[in-house]
């Protein structure tokens, strides 16, 4: 995976490295496991500090993208790639079982707004 930053641009350069790393997880360009460069190695190739990209990969980590273990380095999750596999069964189960209770999809998606707001506040 080849990533570039443009010093040019209005978007941070941490962002830049997050946004391109979480896509290549998310098309699949980086699968389950695929061990990620060092960010020293990184910040290098890129020309950039080592606390941008660790900045980086410190919300990759905090959105389950990808985890860090210590000396073996830094590693995609699998809930990177399986996530909307996973959002996909859990919505199918979901409206399975509120058909099974008789609820239109309306009610179903009221329940979820219901909830939803409750977690915001």
């Amino acid at each position: 995976m080849i990533l570039v930053v443009d010093a040019t641009s209005h978007v941070p350069p941490y962002e830049q490295v997050r946004s391109q790393v979480a896509a290549a997880i998310e098309d699949g360009t980086l699968a389950a496991g695929h061990r990620l460069q060092p960010m020293r190695r990184m910040a290098e190739e890129l020309g950039l500090a080592v606390n941008t990209v660790a900045r980086a990969y410190r919300e990759l980590e905090q959105a389950g993208l990808i985890v860090s273990r210590g000396r073996r380095g830094t590693f995609v999750t699998a809930r990177g790639t399986d996530r909307e596999r996973e959002a996909r069964a859990a919505a199918r189960q979901y409206v399975r079982r509120m058909a099974e209770l008789g609820l239109t999809l309306d009610q179903a998606v009221e329940e979820v707004r219901r909830l939803g707001a409750s977690r915001a506040t």
